[in-house]
């Protein structure tokens, strides 16, 4: 019978644990690749990516699961003056949103899968209306409201530096 010594042992165990965690890290945004989860930092729960509209950078904290998508900017009461949320969706559809519990006004921009913004909408805060595109998305981004007016942002132009998403259900 052979036996690892102490410190090879604590070693193996060691790298056991960091691929457990990289394995785990992968489920928490399986809609992401890998060197894109890699280049994500972490700030509070959600990782935050740089985004790119034109001339401007959005720094936006990633909501790729249904709980942190759910959860949204419910609750908070500022925004950076570029920060944002991207919502990152499992599938292309009309996704809507609302603004209960989220006492902050904001502007909302629908993205196609292929990084075009299809709609902005301006969303008014604590409230229960739903806020629908027009057009089926995988991404959208909610910005302080006014934020894309202010930029002259507008449908049709293209978003930089989105993470690519993965379909699970193959």
């Amino acid at each position: 019978m052979h036996f690892l010594s102490r410190p090879l042992f604590l070693a193996a165990l060691t790298t056991l644990a960091l691929a457990l965690v990289s394995i785990s890290g992968l489920a928490l945004f399986p809609r992401l690749a890998h060197a894109q989860l890699s280049a994500l930092k972490q700030h509070g729960k959600l990782p935050i990516t740089t985004l790119t509209i034109g001339l401007y950078s959005v720094q936006a904290e990633v909501a790729s699961r249904e709980a942190d998508r759910q959860q949204g900017l419910m609750h908070r009461t500022s925004l950076g003056p570029n920060d944002g949320m991207l919502f990152i969706f499992d599938e292309n559809a009309q996704h809507c949103f609302w603004m209960k519990n989220t006492p902050l006004a904001l502007s909302i921009a629908f993205i196609n899968e292929s990084g075009i913004i299809t709609d902005i909408t301006e969303m008014k805060p604590e409230t229960t209306q739903n806020h629908c595109p027009q057009h089926a998305g995988r991404y959208a981004l909610e910005m302080n409201q006014g934020w894309f007016a202010a930029k002259g942002i507008k449908p049709g132009m293209a978003m930089g530096g989105l993470p690519l998403w993965q379909e699970t259900s193959r």
